[in-house]
């Protein structure tokens, strides 16, 4: 199994257990799914159930959550269209400078590549959630959640350069 993390923050982001898809040589996109948790500890005092309702079910504590954001702690962040803009432009200077020490002959396909695509990201900037690693570094990747085109199949996508694979 190959993990993922983010270059900057070192925080975990999503693994190869996920359909994980690269999009024009500069992104992952990783496709999801809303399941639900218990959050809570179960409680167990010896007592029977009732025997004319059988099982007796608890709705306390139960959530529905995106499985990738739960699986590594993504935590939900926000940014209007400014802000994020001088987010990614210092997040794009320091994964360029993560490339040139570690992958010098990647920089200038990663500059032309994801400008072309920071270009999409704020043509549609008002359908993407945006999530950040476990240690809410603000250097570090934040991921963008979006829906496919019928509107409730989730989908991340993260910065391919951002990444390191680790082999578990």
């Amino acid at each position: 199994m190959l993990l993922y993390s983010d270059v900057i923050s070192g925080d975990e982001m999503f693994s190869d257990a996920f359909p994980v898809k690269e999009i024009d040589d500069v992104a992952y996109e990783v496709d999801c799914s809303m399941i639900t948790t218990k959050s809570g500890a179960d409680v167990n005092i010896g007592a029977n159930p009732s025997e004319d309702s059988g099982e007796e079910a608890l709705e306390d504590g139960v959530e529905t959550v995106n499985n990738v954001a739960f699986s590594f702690r993504l935590q939900t962040t926000s940014f209007d269209k400014k802000s994020y803009l001088t987010y990614l432009k210092g997040y794009m200077k320091a994964v360029k400078t993560h490339l040139q020490e570690h992958n010098p002959s990647r920089v200038e396909a990663f500059e032309k590549a994801a400008q072309a695509f920071a270009k999409k990201i704020v043509g549609n900037f008002k359908d993407y959630e945006f999530y950040v690693g476990e240690n809410m570094s603000p250097d570090g990747m934040v991921a963008l959640l979006n829906y496919r085109e019928d509107g409730v199949t989730p989908y991340f996508t993260f910065w391919k350069d951002g990444l390191k694979q680790t082999k578990l």
